[in-house]
């Protein structure tokens, strides 16, 4: 976990690269969640019952989420990913900047800057399978929107540091991002009650 060395954008959260250790296997989604699986849960809200990711949700939004899709399923109960599985995921078992490499295109992903500041994206959320997936058949990791994880946010991971009370850790970059926030290391922690046009969130669950 963490930035390569080759990483010129990677910041000191992202530093040392790191073992860490998944101690129970899991499921995770294979698209962000989206409005209109949202809209199941919340339909007189105003989004489009669409396959664009949702957004505008806060993390006590998701909770309520959670509880309402937990309460209305049966086996294994849904959550957010940890910080730790997002990154396991994203990587497909890979070690360089990205998971498709040490460089994204625009045919890869969506975000709307090159590092040239050059406008190359579409300019919003795209439908969650537009870009190809990662060598786990997994869509979106890199771009479209950032995703909230359960892990509270820690800005110096390689020490004993608590996490910051009140925020969480979100990861993956977003449609109005430039690459560099796109990478697979790349992390940010933010306030709970934050609600963006470019944020959303994917699922998780134990296997037991």
């Amino acid at each position: 976990m963490g930035a390569c060395d080759e990483d010129k954008f990677a910041n000191d959260t992202e530093r040392p690269r790191r073992l860490v250790e998944i101690e129970r296997s899991f499921e995770i989604g294979i698209f962000p969640v989206t409005a209109a699986e949202w809209a199941s849960f919340e339909p007189d809200r105003v989004l489009a019952a669409n396959d664009l990711p949702v957004v505008n949700v806060s993390y006590g939004d998701i909770a309520r989420y959670l509880f309402w899709l937990n309460e209305n399923q049966t086996g294994r109960p849904w959550r957010l990913p940890t910080e730790e599985e997002w990154e396991y995921a994203c990587r497909a078992g890979t070690e360089t900047i990205f998971n498709t490499g040490d460089h994204l295109n625009r045919s890869e992903a969506n975000f709307l800057f090159n590092e040239s500041i050059e406008r190359v994206g579409p300019g919003g959320r795209t439908v969650v399978s537009t870009y190809p997936p990662n060598s786990w058949g997994l869509y979106d990791f890199h771009g479209n929107v950032s995703e909230w994880t359960a892990s509270g946010w820690r800005p110096d991971l390689h020490s004993e540091t608590v996490s910051v009370f009140g925020r969480h850790t979100v990861r993956g970059g977003a449609w109005d991002y430039l690459p560099r926030l796109l990478r697979s290391s790349w992390r940010d922690g933010l306030s709970d009650s934050t609600r963006r046009d470019n944020l959303g969130f994917r699922l998780a669950r134990d296997i037991r």
